[in-house]
């Protein structure tokens, strides 16, 4: 009897460390987002839904968005003095803004906004656009200054004045760690003035697994681009699909398996602080 009672307590445990794991993802679904209109007196209207918040993490995250771009629709140009943020489309193309210079980017592919810099973004094409938005700062506040200028028919430059990035597939590399997981760092910590340390693409096969590693120094929020598989955080694992997000905070351990199609990840890496974040380029500078 006590051995029985012993198991079920460990199931029951089990269960409900899965539970409690599951309740931290949360899940992009279209038909929640709410419309939201002339955002940063940007034109039309976009889907639009949180992900993650100030709350997630315990390090300087703000956020992470998700939604669509409606046809003739953007983010009107705005700046952000205090904290960084990232559009990125998954699909489609857009006009990205940097500091009053516009070029058109294809999708998958981003602009990051750096502190003291203006940005927006116009969906010119008849087809709504996958969108998402990534929010770093000096700490837990969002700070932002409309211009009052939507971009709309803005005089573009074939070639991007600004940093870009994009989610090349074929760009990436086998990991050193881990079986069937193929990995590009996107953006280093040098392109970011807050504690944003990197931007990662990652890619887990059928069948294939990351070794579980653990940082006290960064924390981590993952989106799943595309596919499916399982993570495992502090010893919880769950099953995750194409639009979870997932938090991994300082000091929790965490691996990911494939299911059964590729998981394709991208990876927001936030140091605890600009001290750790400095120690964390230097460490990179020196491995040239």
């Amino acid at each position: 009897m006590k051995r029985l009672a012993l198991i079920t307590a460990l199931l029951l445990a089990s269960t409900a460390a899965q539970a409690q794991l599951a309740s931290k993802i949360t899940h992009y679904d279209p038909a929640k987002t709410r419309v939201a209109k002339a955002v940063h007196d940007g034109a039309g209207a976009m889907n639009f839904g949180a992900l993650m918040d100030t709350k997630t993490l315990s390090t300087d995250f703000i956020f992470l968005h998700r939604g669509i771009l409606q046809p003739k629709s953007g983010i009107g140009q705005h700046f952000h003095n205090h904290c960084e943020e990232m559009f990125v489309i998954l699909d489609g193309e857009a006009e990205f803004t940097i500091n009053g210079r516009t070029s058109t980017l294809k999708g998958p592919a981003g602009a990051p906004n750096r502190m003291g810099a203006s940005h927006g973004i116009y969906n010119a094409t008849d087809k709504p656009v996958e969108w998402m938005n990534i929010n770093v700062g000096t700490s837990k506040v969002y700070d932002a200054f409309n211009l009052g200028d939507d971009r709309v028919g803005a005089p573009k430059d074939a070639i991007p004045q600004f940093i870009t990035m994009k989610l090349d597939k074929a760009l990436l590399k086998p990991a050193p760690t881990g079986t069937g997981v193929t990995r590009r760092r996107v953006l280093g910590p040098s392109i970011f003035f807050s504690p944003w340390a990197y931007y990662d693409h990652v890619m887990v096969a059928p069948g294939g697994s990351t070794v579980s590693t653990t940082s006290s120094d960064i924390s981590e929020a993952y989106y799943v681009i595309s596919g499916d598989g399982s993570v495992t955080v502090n010893g919880e694992t769950v099953a995750i699909k194409k639009g979870d997000a997932i938090p991994v905070d300082l000091g929790q351990s965490k691996s990911f398996k494939g299911g059964s199609a590729p998981l394709e990840l991208m990876i927001i890496g936030i140091a605890k602080d600009m001290k750790t974040k400095e120690a964390f380029l230097a460490e990179m500078a020196n491995s040239f």
